[in-house]
């Protein structure tokens, strides 16, 4: 096991011994031996290296497999005698440790070293005191492997949190994966394992051997690697970053606006699938040119940190520091970053910290004991999804999670985390019967120390990065998740809306003739729009699992489909609240969404027959995105109610709702839904008697859009002072089939 040293050259030739004999070192004392030899000692650096003796100095190496050791001093070297199992010692008579080198000789010849115990440890009092606290918010900067000079010598410093680890030894492609060379040392009562390796650098692989009080042996991943093997393979990469970024101008007023007075339309991304086969450099070519073309404001990259079974879409992380290497390295991810900020789109990464899998060489029971997770098997186990949840309630492993929102923020310029299952975290009983949870101290069903966890995170992200946001995918009636912080809520940004995706969605479901009798479940989101910030969500999970795809789920014929969908489109994109469309779904893709193959973007091929189908509503969000953006009445007041007026709720036998939404000077702009097929001529509509003309912007039923055609009238439309709807002036139009139009003021 030759462990290498390139930091040194490889010596030309023989070197000349120091004369004199080398004197016989003090026995290790048994247990000492015993302990170091099996990778239970603590203190390692207390028996290896160099060290003051009666006699001079002692020098003790731990080299298995090396024929001979040799200690260099002032370019002569010094044979140190075995001692068996791979220790070498010797004494010279100096009086005091000077500045060496080793030389070791395997059976491919030799080599000469630093030897790591002869370093002080490269953490301090400050960083140790911080993870102690549970209160490091750049924790990767202290745990981890990091390249680095130490005591001007280049290698990598490896540290790992393992408080009931008896022992802990690096390991990795250096030391042809046996780690008996590399006993680490504890830190002291923050449970820190420590070691200085000269001469690794960069794209070395590594684990950590764990001996666990229990005496089990085992290697676990780092769980603050910032790169890793692709999987399969699961061993951690050293890494730094060198990525020079280029998007200082996006950075620089990204936090301008608030993101609730701010237009916010997403295009939801799961990189692998977009287009099979690309890498994040390739993907940095073609992805941020498609969503600047289609409008949208920002991406939601489904996780990107690692995880070992694409067919979870990486919502089973086992690197939470580390981007997913099936498609390049972080740098890459970097450059990808900064491309889509340089087309002017924003990054959303959805982010996972309520669970994590049970795989042994990852976090579950890292070193030996429950440590991430709770000791509670009950509490442990997430019903749901076969995994671990983590134990919020440990400082130690909220700082891991906040830390790792502040790394992606910071060390990626994500602008914005959408946080996964948010429910299934703040409630003890989430998907739990009768005598499988255990109520708080106050008697509750509510998880306080997830709540405490999800405040902090919120707290510290938006103080350490301007204009970032958080967004909850919390799909229950829990109180503040939106409201500040310091006023008891839980301070996230926005809130994804299910409701109104659920009810929204059973609606359209409906064939035509029987919508009037489910007309509520289009009318009711607007009793609670205003409780939270929400953004209006088709995600993935809408188009997966025989849910069918969006176009799908719309009754009737394929006219019909596309029609519904168009139609509801445009009502999602003028209804309060952000929007949020999963990749596929901007063109109508008839089949279900598969991470195996993505897209079906050969229904967009001018040689396909239908091409002008899916084209058409590519071209509908397109026109949605860009009038969005031009109009601050569809997002300027999207969390005031004054922005938001009736015309008519009611009018179920019609399948038509009306209203308006007003800006913050109160221009309005007029959207008129009508989810019935057939057409209605001198449909009265109730309008303010302050605008004298109004024009149609944007009508569904186009024939641009592979529409029928009928408008609800040419140019400038002007009120008759005849009211309607409780309005003193109203409009009579015609309402094309199964379609959404809006109406501005000439």
């Amino acid at each position: 096991m030759a462990l290498r040293d390139t930091s040194l050259p490889e010596p030309s030739g023989p070197l000349t011994p120091v004369a004199g004999p080398c004197g016989a070192a003090p026995a290790l004392a048994p247990d000492d031996r015993d302990r170091l030899l099996g990778g239970r000692h603590h203190d390692p650096h207390a028996l290896l290296g160099a060290h003051q003796v009666p006699d001079g100095i002692v020098f003790r190496a731990l080299r298995p497999y090396a024929r001979t050791v040799s200690v260099v001093v002032d370019g002569l070297r010094r044979p140190l005698l075995p001692e068996g199992d791979g220790l070498f010692s010797g004494v010279l008579p100096l009086a005091a440790i000077p500045a060496y080198t080793l030389l070791v000789a395997y059976a491919d010849g030799e080599h000469e070293t630093q030897d790591p115990y002869r370093f002080l440890p490269t953490l301090g009092e400050v960083d140790l005191h911080l993870v102690r606290e549970g209160r490091h918010e750049q924790l990767w900067k202290a745990l981890g492997a990091e390249p680095i000079v130490h005591q001007g010598v280049a290698g990598t410093r490896f540290t790992v949190w393992a408080p009931n680890a008896r022992g802990v030894r690096v390991t990795g492609d250096f030391t042809c994966w046996d780690g008996t060379a590399l006993p680490m040392r504890s830190l002291g009562s923050a449970g820190v394992w420590e070691l200085f390796v000269p001469g690794i650098g960069e794209g070395a692989h590594y684990k950590f051997e764990i001996t666990s009080r229990h005496g089990g042996r085992f290697l676990k991943a780092d769980p603050m690697a910032r790169a890793t093997e692709v999987p399969p393979a699961t061993a951690s990469v050293v890494t730094a970053a060198h990525h020079k970024w280029r998007d200082q101008e996006w950075m620089a007023r990204r936090g301008a606006v608030p993101v609730h007075e701010a237009p916010l339309s997403v295009y939801e991304v799961h990189l692998p699938s977009w287009k099979p086969g690309l890498t994040y450099r390739q993907l940095a070519d073609e992805l941020p040119a498609y969503v600047r073309d289609l409008g949208f404001t920002h991406v939601e990259l489904m996780p990107v940190a690692e995880h070992p079974f694409g067919g979870s879409w990486g919502y089973q992380v086992t690197g939470f520091y580390a981007p997913t290497a099936r498609l390049g390295t972080p740098d890459d991810f970097r450059y990808l970053v900064d491309a889509l900020h340089r087309a002017g789109v924003g990054v959303i990464l959805d982010w996972v910290p309520a669970h994590f899998p049970k795989d042994d060489w990852a976090l579950a029971r890292f070193d030996g004991e429950p440590l991430y997770e709770p000791g509670d098997s009950r509490r442990a186990e997430h019903p749901d999804w076969g995994t671990l949840e983590f134990d919020f309630g440990r400082t130690e492993v909220r700082n891991f999670l906040v830390a790792n929102a502040v790394y992606w923020c910071e060390e990626f310029h994500i602008d914005g985390l959408r946080v996964d299952a948010v429910a299934s975290m703040l409630y003890l009983d989430y998907s739990r019967d009768s005598g499988q949870w255990t109520p708080n101290v106050h008697g509750g069903r509510e998880d306080l120390d997830a709540v405490a966890f999800l405040q902090e995170m919120n707290a510290t992200v938006y103080r350490r990065a301007p204009g970032v946001m958080t967004l909850a995918e919390e799909s229950t009636a829990w109180d503040g998740v939106t409201r500040p912080t310091d006023s008891g809520g839980l301070g996230f940004g926005l809130k994804w809306n299910m409701g109104w995706m659920h009810d929204s969605l059973e609606y359209m479901a409906h064939e035509p003739v029987h919508r009037k009798y489910h007309h509520h479940e289009m009318t009711f989101s607007m009793i609670y729009a205003y409780s939270e910030n929400y953004i209006l969500p088709i995600s993935h999970d809408e188009v997966v699992h025989g849910k069918r795809s969006l176009v799908s789920k719309m009754p009737g014929d394929w006219w019909q489909r596309r029609a519904d969908l168009r139609a509801y489109l445009a009502h999602m994109w003028a209804h309060p609240g952000k929007q949020l469309l999963f990749m596929g779904q901007e063109f109508a893709q008839g089949a279900e969404w598969s991470e195996a193959h993505g897209p079906d973007w050969w229904l967009l091929d001018p040689a396909y027959g239908a091409e002008a189908d899916h084209r058409g509503v590519r071209d509908l969000v397109r026109d949605l995105n860009t009038l969005y953006t031009a109009t601050p009445a569809l997002w300027q007041r999207d969390t005031d109610p004054s922005g938001f007026q009736w015309i008519t709720s009611d009018a179920a036998d019609d399948n038509v709702f009306a209203y308006l939404r007003l800006d913050a000077a109160g221009d309005p702009l007029l959207a008129v839904c009508h989810l019935s097929p057939v057409v209605r001529h001198d449909y009265r509509v109730g309008v303010p008697d302050t605008v004298a003309g109004w024009r149609e912007v944007l009508n569904t039923d186009a024939e641009r859009y592979g529409g029928s055609g009928v408008t609800t009238g040419s140019g400038t439309l002007t009120p008759r002072p005849r009211g309607a709807h409780g309005r003193p002036a109203s409009l009579r139009l015609t309402l094309p089939p199964l379609a959404t139009v809006w109406l501005r003021p000439a």
